[in-house]
């Protein structure tokens, strides 16, 4: 950190967490990795850890420096069953942010959530 970079501790409005740029990321590599893939219950472990590390990585390419991001991935089959999901933060409602996104095919479906919370 440079200077008054250091004593910074809230968010500059370019350099907040934004949620539709966010989803864009997340919706982009799920299409990639996710088109056309058949659900395996033997693959789903590796399969979630290298679609969190993708889109991790991409976000960080937004330059969200002193966010703490967490990525959350869920996979599951499709059988026509519904599923409910809650999550449940504490954090600074004015910069601490999130963006999801679902992904479905005929065989699986993939929820994915970031969450950035600013690191003061």
């Amino acid at each position: 950190m440079q200077g008054s970079d250091a004593y910074r501790i809230r968010p500059s409005h370019q350099d907040k967490f934004k949620p539709a740029i966010v989803k864009e990321c997340i919706r982009e590599i799920m299409r990639e990795q996710l088109s056309g893939v058949q659900y395996d219950p033997e693959n789903v472990q590796e399969l979630s850890k290298s679609l969190g590390d993708c889109i991790k990585d991409k976000v960080k390419t937004l330059g969200l420096d002193r966010y703490k991001l967490v990525v959350q991935v869920v996979i599951g089959e499709q059988r026509g069953q519904g599923v409910m999901m809650s999550l449940k933060c504490l954090w600074d409602a004015d910069i601490d942010n999130y963006a999801e996104d679902v992904f479905k095919n005929d065989s699986l479906f993939c929820l994915v959530a970031v969450f950035g919370s600013y690191y003061y």
